[in-house]
């Protein structure tokens, strides 16, 4: 294990200065070091493929970048890997977290990708090395990175393994830039403890989402854990992997199903690695489904690394989508108001803002995803269609 500081200030000696990025737990001392570190850029992405496209960028006007993501997040950054920096000759140094390592178990969603990382990589004509985990190793793979880099002008990974760099806290003060004043960017962004929790949330949602009628999609990291501690019902299913999906999970079955009440529930970071999605929701999205995004202003699950969603009025990009309801604000009453409104004639959409903070020893949902995925099959069937719809 080393010390996050020892790798940056070996990078930062061979002229790494920029990072960007998303999130992942193996990354999170990291990250936090980053975020911190003085002389040193960090740009919060919203996916890996803006991420690589940011770092091809700087490379572009003369400087060295650093992209890390967490292996699954490899097929976000594919296109821009193989036809942006490829093509370009815009190298940059990948740091790829390897989720679903052989031999290591993780959670299911990981175990895939776990398998074909290295041949994904490889595929991309992207050599490889593991991290290093000692201080002495540290030196040496950055200069075989760099010789790579130099000499060809394309990327070069580092795949980080669990626990190779020693935790980093976190200050609560650190986050992205706001917006300037007059740029459209929404406003009464209180203090965390002014604002409601996800299980208050979650709690709304449960109450006017009957099992017989409805359906509750909910997105990736604790917000699924949260519905599934709150209240494990047949008509519920937790995403895991497929970030910001969610939404059009939930477009998918509201279409097949026009007579189910289906509620996608989004995160913050989510929303933003999928913005398109909003456009493909206004345009197809159809009256019976609701589109409710709980925005806490950080990726929590992997430590709590802000987004730059206070800079972001969704409800004005869900509205300039095509969303008739779109609604933002604080009251958590405003669940009630979405999932009780008139029926209109397409989805309908609010984000609320809350606050950080997870119960403590959340459970994780003893359902295995296909079981889940199988009993809300089951569940559905049982409800048959009306007549011609």
């Amino acid at each position: 294990m080393i010390a996050a500081e020892t790798f940056v200030d070996e990078a930062r000696a061979r002229g790494f200065a920029w990072y960007t990025g998303v999130p992942c737990s193996y990354l999170t001392p990291f990250i936090n070091y980053v975020l911190q570190a003085d002389r040193l850029q960090y740009l919060s992405a919203a996916n890996e493929g803006d991420a690589v496209a940011i770092s091809a960028g700087v490379t572009l006007g003369g400087g060295r970048a650093v992209t890390m993501l967490q292996n699954s997040g490899l097929g976000n950054a594919v296109s821009p890997l193989t036809s942006l920096t490829w093509t370009f000759r815009l190298p940059q140094l990948l740091i790829v977290t390897w989720r679903g390592e052989p031999g290591n178990p993780d959670e299911p969603q990981h175990e895939l990708m776990g398998q074909i990382t290295p041949r994904m990589l490889e595929t991309m004509e992207i050599p490889w090395a593991d991290f290093p985990s000692e201080d002495a190793a540290v030196g040496p793979a950055l200069d075989a990175a760099v010789a790579h880099m130099d000499s060809t002008g394309r990327p070069y990974a580092l795949v980080m393994r669990k626990g190779t760099v020693a935790p980093y806290p976190l200050r609560d003060d650190v986050r992205p830039p706001a917006a300037p004043a007059g740029s459209g960017a929404a406003q009464g962004l209180g203090p965390a403890a002014e604002l409601s929790t996800r299980r208050e949330a979650l709690q709304r949602v449960v109450e006017r989402t009957p099992e017989g009628s409805s359906v509750v999609l909910a997105s990736t990291g604790y917000c699924g854990r949260e519905l599934y501690a709150l209240a494990d019902r047949p008509n519920q299913l937790y995403m895991v992997g497929s970030m910001g999906c969610v939404a059009l999970l939930g477009l998918g079955l509201a279409l097949a199903r026009p007579d189910v009440h289906v509620v996608a529930v989004d995160g913050d970071g989510a929303a933003l690695m999928r913005m398109s999605a909003f456009a493909t929701l206004g345009t197809y999205g159809p009256p019976n489904l609701t589109h409710l995004l709980l925005d806490n202003g950080a990726h929590e699950s992997t430590g709590g690394q802000a987004t730059v969603s206070p800079n972001v009025s969704f409800a004005g990009v869900a509205a300039a989508c095509g969303y008739p309801v779109a609604l933002e604000g604080d009251d958590p009453a405003l669940v009630d108001a979405l999932l009780e409104a008139p029926a209109t004639d397409g989805p309908r959409f609010a984000r609320l803002r809350i606050g950080t903070g997870t119960p403590k020893d959340l459970p994780r949902p003893t359902v295995t995803p296909p079981e889940v995925a199988r009993r809300l099959m089951s569940h559905l069937a049982e409800r048959v269609p009306e007549p011609g719809r």
